[in-house]
Formats: C-alpha cells, structure tokens, sequence
C-alpha cells in the first residue's frame, strides 16, 4: 500500500545548490538529490478509493503559480537531532495552497499531521550524531540560500514503506496557474474559470 503526500518539486538548479550541503557529519545518511521535495500535506497510507478521492478532491484546488526561495539550514529533534533540512522563506501563496490541501484532506477524514507546518526540503536523516556536531555543521552553512525559483505545480507523491529517503514517484501533477491580466469584460478580481485557461 503506498503511502501517500503532496508536495512540490525541487527544481535542478535548486536541487544543485541543496546537494552541495552534502558531507560533513557524521552518521547522516544524505537523501538522493533526485528524491529532494517539499512535503504540503504528509497523508499516509490509504486504500485505493480513498486515493481516489483525495485526487479528485486535489482536482478543485485552484491557486496561483509562485516564486519561492530556499533559505537557511535546521536540523529536527533538538536535544537529540534526527534530520537536517533546507527552510523555506515564507510565502503567502505557500501557506494558502498548503492551508487549502489540508482542509481537503480533513474534510475527507484523514487525520490532521500532529506537526506544524515548516516548508523545508529534509537533506539527510541522522543516525547517532551528536547535538555539538549538528550545531557545528549548521553553523558553518548558516548562510545557504538558492537563487528564486517558480512553483508551476504541485504533485501527488508515494513511497514504499522504506528506510526514509525514497525513492518517492510521482502519481499525479496539479498546474497552478499564471496570474494574467483579466481579460476585458471580466470583473477585477475574479478568478478566470479552470476551463478558460
């Protein structure tokens, strides 16, 4: 049974950047820089009905294309660390498709994640790394940052039930749409039906 998460893609320019963040502490255990990702909503694992619905509730999400920035390092697990990550910076547009996708995923009865969000792209799980060598690693990348990049898309992503890490497919792909001018006998501020664009 897949387990189930929406997310967005790290584009390959990005994903470079990330992958020079690899080496240098001791017991992680780096994800492949074709693995990277951003997870929206964690779902679990769900029968193939549900998957179904999820889909076609994912299929009303109606939300603007967006620039987002990768910015800053972390690690999960304070006094003992268990990953190290990218953050994200907030963005207005990130929290509102994020905000949207979870309410979907309520209103179909699948459990709220325990967790807050923080967008952030995991880098490596931690195996046995100390706090004082996670710090250090940090501390020496503190000022990471990726060039702006846009988000066209959000994904439907699965993973086998693995060590953490992948390899994660893509089931389904939802486009975001490119705000353009409104078209001359439309309302301000209306947003142009699915079908017209």
């Amino acid at each position: 049974m897949p387990r189930l998460f929406t997310a967005l893609e790290i584009p390959r320019d990005a994903a470079l950047s990330l992958s020079l963040l690899r080496g240098g502490l001791p017991g992680a255990r780096w994800i492949d820089v074709e693995n990277y990702h951003l997870t929206l909503r964690f779902i679990g694992d769900v029968e193939g009905h549900v998957a179904d619905e999820i889909a076609n509730a994912l299929d009303r999400v109606q939300r603007p294309a967006f620039s987002l920035t990768l910015s800053g390092v972390g690690a999960f697990g304070s006094k003992k660390p268990h990953s190290i990550y990218a953050g994200a910076m907030p963005s207005p547009e990130l929290a509102g498709l994020q905000g949207e996708i979870d309410r979907l995923c309520m209103r179909l009865g699948i459990d709220a994640d325990p967790r807050k969000f923080v967008p952030h792209v995991t880098l490596a799980r931690l195996r046995n790394s100390s706090a004082d060598e996670v710090a250090r690693y940090l501390s020496a990348r503190g000022n990471f940052a990726t060039l702006p990049f846009k988000v066209g898309r959000f994904v439907l992503m699965s993973s086998r039930d693995s060590v953490g890490g992948g390899p994660y497919v893509i089931e389904e792909a939802w486009p975001l749409f490119d705000a353009a001018p409104v078209p001359a006998g439309r309302l301000a501020g209306l947003e142009q039906p699915r079908y017209l664009r």
